[in-house]
């Protein structure tokens, strides 16, 4: 769920697992943790400058009285017949052949969703080694580099209790193989853990204490074990009284084959040269292909490149070969990719920050950085017939990130969120592989904090209406084919007489989950000029286990859901032929408040035949869980049978985007 932090009530809060991302509801919550930005929004009080159509003049987004398109970009264009080339605005009846791609050196409420393994503000103790005797290891003088770290990464107050989220992070920075281990430390006699994942934990007497699961019991050298835990009224946690504990194995080389804890392993598929046939465009409230034959993307999330993992989250269990291939042949059209700026930008300056991952099961990615993992990536996803969406979900590399609410953050700006766009659109413009952009995950902000994400017709810097047109230009500009997704914001005025957002009053706002309201599109769209058939309409929706909304109080029906929420917020974008909609973010756990919700989201999107990229596929998701278990290798067969009712299949095949490689092992192509 993209950046939807949630202000969790405390059925919230149980339902939330592990937090890489966090959902966002409409009430308030405490965000001390949230960095605040150093820019400030508009002042709501001010006389407000009216935004050009800015596809309609010279234009730039860095630098506004710049055409980014000029005269010379060319684009792909859909028709009922055929397939054009269109160059300064005229069509030439050529069919479009691109180069190949040059080579180039991830609420109002509060909802813990992705976790972050490297901490920051951490609490960190070098352990006690046990030496294992049957190994014949090394006495503790020489057995230094294994640290045990714990981070704060959100708080937030449901009126009745404060709750903190601590990741947990034992790194192993020695040449040997730590083959079990323990860490304790205080958490207060009055606290009591509210959920966990990714270890066995007791509480007594005020202490926790946790060790490993199956998966995480090993940690070689050069890598780490990461937990989570929610905890009700806990006390600060001291450097001092962290405690660790662990058995060291044989010494081993940092890249050794180690152990791959049982993960299934797969072969690299052989890689396909990229293409440029395969682009996709909007024709009222439909995605078709270059034909102009529709097409339904049904898609999957997969965050880790938004929070500090620098690539997949889980693949410090799972193999990422089999993963892809696996969640092809499941019959998940597209992976939508939760990314940050910061990382992005990072690479886009030749900074690669260090990826997480096994190295024994993934032996073969031992040798690239970050960004070469990514591209293996992309080339593993055309392999398999898979279409990838590019999510900004944060400025900031962190796992708490997307609660911030705006697109900027501290050091990162507007321009570097603008930039991180620009570059990634221009490395892949050759490759249809990456098929779209998703420009923002979850923007948000209730009606009384600063900044908080607007939507209406001025040139205010926290307007997202106006700055998502300038995100789609630094997107088009490089590769004028892929499809951009917009979310929704938080609130929207209920009167014209606030229609410049002025009141900080909740009462004077229709509120509901970050990214999901887009009710400012029927009083100001999003006009993207000539490119209008590049835009799609990108709402968020989630159940009452992430944040009781009004609306799931009493005994709701799917037209109750229609009546007070789904309509005005986002539907009758699609029901009014505006534009599509693909629902970029729902889904939680198999259980009661919960299921009744996701059933009646699921008969929408199949009565509706709405696009959608289901949350998600990894496990450490809190307050939604994931289509995988704890182990990251798993399926969750329940749950997958639910969302398979909602995955586009054709003559009992599953229906790939790709015009000439097939979805996996069990799916058609296009043609």
């Amino acid at each position: 769920m993209k950046n939807r932090i949630i202000a969790l009530a405390a059925a919230a809060i149980m339902a939330a697992q592990l937090a890489g991302c966090a959902k966002r509801d409409t009430e308030p919550v405490d965000m001390t943790t949230v960095t605040q930005c150093s820019e400030t929004s508009g002042t709501s009080g001010t006389t407000q400058e009216t935004a050009p159509n800015a596809f309609g003049e010279d234009y730039d987004p860095f630098d506004e009285g710049y055409d980014p398109y000029g005269d010379n970009s060319i684009r792909t264009t859909v028709n009922e017949n055929a397939v054009t080339a269109v160059t300064g605005g005229t069509s030439s009846g050529a069919v479009v052949t691109a180069a190949p791609a040059q080579a180039d050196e991830t609420r109002s409420t509060v909802k813990p969703k992705e976790t972050e393994a490297t901490p920051a503000q951490t609490q960190s103790v070098t352990p006690k080694i046990v030496p294992d005797t049957d190994s014949g290891n090394e006495s503790l003088s020489s057995q230094a580099g294994v640290t045990g770290s714990v981070k704060e990464t959100g708080g937030w107050n449901d009126g009745t209790a404060d709750f903190k989220q601590f990741d947990v992070t034992v790194q192993n920075n020695s040449k040997k193989t730590v083959n079990g281990w323990q860490i304790t430390f205080p958490i207060g006699s009055s606290a009591s853990v509210e959920q966990s994942w990714n270890c066995e934990l007791t509480v007594s007497g005020g202490v926790f204490t946790a060790g490993p699961v199956d998966f995480n019991t090993n940690i070689d050298p050069g890598q780490n074990a990461s937990f989570g835990i929610i905890v009700k009224n806990a006390v600060p946690v001291k450097a001092a009284d962290v405690k660790v504990e662990c058995t060291l194995g044989a010494a081993k080389d940092v890249y050794g084959s180690g152990s791959n804890g049982g993960a299934v392993t797969s072969p690299a598929k052989d890689v396909p040269a990229p293409t440029t046939d395969d682009w996709l465009f909007v024709k009222g409230n439909r995605i078709v292909d270059r034909s102009g034959n529709e097409v339904w993307i049904t898609g999957i999330n997969w965050f880790g490149y938004n929070t500090g993992t620098n690539t997949f989250d889980g693949l410090w269990a799972c193999d990422l070969n089999t993963s892809i291939a696996e969640i092809a042949n499941h019959g998940f059209n597209l992976l939508r990719v939760p990314m940050s700026a910061e990382l992005i930008n990072s690479w886009a300056k030749g900074t690669y920050p260090e990826a997480n991952f096994n190295h024994a099961t993934n032996a073969y990615l031992v040798d690239m950085n970050s960004l070469e993992i990514f591209d293996y990536v992309v080339g593993q996803c055309r392999a398999n017939g898979l279409k990838i969406m590019i999510d900004i979900h944060s400025a900031k590399t962190d796992a708490m990130g997307h609660m911030a609410n705006v697109w900027y953050n501290g050091d990162v700006t507007e321009a570097d969120y603008l930039a991180a766009l620009s570059w990634m659109a221009d490395r892949y413009k050759n490759d249809d592989t990456v098929i779209a952009y998703d420009l923002k995950n979850e923007p948000h902000g209730k009606a009384n904090e600063t900044p908080r994400a607007k939507w209406d017709g001025s040139r205010d810097k926290d307007n997202w209406k106006y700055v998502a047109e300038k995100a789609a230009k630094a997107v088009l500009d490089k590769n004028p084919n892929v499809l951009v997704m917009v979310e929704g914001i938080e609130i929207y005025p209920k009167s014209k007489d606030n229609a410049d957002f002025s009141s900080t009053s909740p009462a004077d706002y229709y509120s509901t989950w970050w990214g999901g309201n887009l009710r400012g599109v029927k009083d100001y769209p999003i006009d993207l000029g000539k490119y209008q058939d590049k835009l799609v309409y990108s709402p968020h929706d989630y159940g009452p286990a992430v944040y009781e909304q009004e609306w799931f109080k009493g005994d709701y029906s799917y037209e109750s859901l229609k009546r007070d929420a789904w309509n005005d917020n986002w539907l009758y974008i699609h029901d009014e032929g505006i534009a599509p909609i693909l629902i970029g973010e729902w889904g939680g756990f198999m259980t009661q408040p919960n299921l009744k919700w996701m059933k009646l989201l699921r008969q929408l999107i199949k009565e509706k035949r709405l696009n959608h990229t289901f949350w998600c596929f990894n496990a450490n998701s809190g307050d939604t869980g994931g289509l995988v278990k704890d182990d990251f290798v798993t399926w969750d067969e329940e749950k997958y049978a639910f969302v398979k009712g909602v995955l586009w299949q054709k003559n009992g095949k599953f229906a790939g985007l790709d015009h000439k490689i097939p979805l996996g092992e069990n799916g058609t192509t296009l043609s």
